[in-house]
C-alpha cells in the first residue's frame, strides 16, 4: 500500500505519513477510528439534543456546554475522516490549502474550548461563591457576551497559524509525521527557516492555553474553599457535585493537549506523540457525553424523561 509513496514529491501538496508503520494494522485502525468517531459525534450531538428539548436544562451551565459539543463535532470531524481515508485507501496526500484549512479549524476549536471552559469555571464560581448574585452575574446577556468573546478570540488566534505557515517555502520537503496537519510538525520541516514561528507559537501557547487552564484553577481553589465552609456534608456533596463533571472534563483536556502540544519534539518521540495526540483528539471529546450524561443527575433524568416520552409516543 505505502511501498512508492515517499519516492516522488508533489508540489502544492503534503504527505500526512500518520500510522503507515503499522502497515498490517491498516484495518485495524481504521475500525477503530470508525467506532470512535460514530461514538463521538453521535454522543455530542445526543446531548446537544437532550439539552435543547429539557427547559429545566435551559441554563449558562448547558448552554456552554453546548457550545463545547458543536467544538467537538467540528474538530473530530476535520481531522478523522481524512485519517480513515488514508488508512483505507493508502492515498496519504493532502493540498496545502486543505491542510491549511484543517489546521485553522484544529486550532479555533481547541483554542475556542479553552475559552468556553473557562466561561463555565466562571459560571461555577459565582454559582457556588456568590449564589445570591448569580441570576444578576450571569444573566442570558453574560453568557452570550462569553460566548461570542470565546469564539472571536479562538477565530483571531486560529487565523494566525496557516498565515505563518503560508509565508514558509517548504519546497520538497513534505513529509509531515503526524496523522493530521499539526503545526510543529509542519514546522519540523524545515525547523532552520522556522525558529522565529516556533518561538511565536510557543508564547501564545503559553499565553493563551497556560493562562486559562490557570484561570480555571483559581476558580476551583475558591470554589473548594467554599465549599469546604458548608456545615452539612449533604450541601457539600450537593454543590461539588454541580461541577465536578466540568472539573473532570477540565483536568483531561486541558492536561493532555496542553502536555503534547508545548512539549518540544524530537525524532524519536513522534511515533508516540501520535497515538498519545488521540486522546485529546478522539478521546476526550469521545469521554465529554459520557461524563456530563453519567456523573450528572439533571442530564440522567433528562435523559429518561425524553426515552420514556419517546416510548410513550410510539405506544399511541
Amino acid at each position: 500500500m505505502y511501498e512508492n509513496v515517499y519516492n516522488f514529491s508533489t508540489h502544492g501538496e503534503f504527505h500526512l505519513r500518520a500510522f503507515s508503520r503499522y502497515k498490517n494494522l491498516q484495518l485495524l485502525i481504521f475500525s477503530l477510528v470508525l467506532v470512535m468517531y460514530l461514538i463521538c459525534v453521535s454522543g455530542n450531538m445526543f446531548i446537544f439534543a437532550i439539552v435543547c428539548r429539557t427547559s429545566y436544562l435551559h441554563t449558562p451551565m448547558y448552554y456552554f456546554l453546548c457550545n463545547l459539543t458543536v467544538l467537538d463535532i467540528i474538530y473530530v470531524s476535520v481531522i478523522l475522516p481524512k485519517l480513515m481515508v488514508m488508512t483505507i485507501t493508502g492515498d496519504i496526500s493532502i493540498s496545502f490549502p486543505g491542510c491549511f484549512a484543517q489546521l485553522f479549524f484544529y486550532v479555533f476549536c481547541i483554542g475556542t474550548e479553552f475559552f468556553i471552559l473557562a466561561s463555565m469555571a466562571y459560571d461555577r464560581y459565582v454559582a457556588i461563591c456568590t449564589p445570591l448574585h448569580y441570576m444578576l452575574v450571569i444573566n442570558p446577556q453574560t453568557c452570550l457576551t462569553l460566548s461570542v468573546f470565546s469564539f472571536s478570540l479562538g477565530l483571531i488566534n486560529a487565523l494566525m497559524y496557516p498565515l505563518l505557515i503560508s509565508r514558509v517555502s517548504f519546497g520538497n520537503f513534505n513529509e509531515i509525521n503526524h496523522f493530521f496537519c499539526h503545526m510543529k510538525s509542519i514546522l519540523n520541516l524545515r525547523p532552520t527557516e522556522t525558529r522565529s514561528i516556533d518561538l511565536l507559537i510557543t508564547v501564545d501557547g503559553i499565553a493563551l492555553g497556560f493562562s486559562t487552564f490557570f484561570l480555571i484553577l483559581i476558580s476551583y481553589l475558591f470554589i473548594i474553599a467554599t465549599i469546604l465552609k458548608i456545615q452539612t456534608s449533604s450541601g457539600r456533596v450537593k454543590a461539588f457535585s454541580s461541577c465536578s463533571s466540568h472539573l473532570t472534563v477540565v483536568l483531561l483536556f486541558c492536561l493532555t493537549s496542553l502536555t503534547l502540544n508545548m512539549k518540544p519534539e524530537n525524532e524519536s518521540s513522534q511515533e508516540r506523540d501520535k497515538i498519545l495526540s488521540m486522546l485529546y483528539i478522539v478521546v476526550v471529546p469521545l469521554l465529554n457525553p459520557i461524563v456530563y450524561s453519567l456523573r450528572n443527575k439533571e442530564v440522567l433524568r433528562a435523559i429518561k424523561k425524553n426515552i420514556f416520552l419517546n416510548y410513550s409516543d410510539l405506544d399511541l
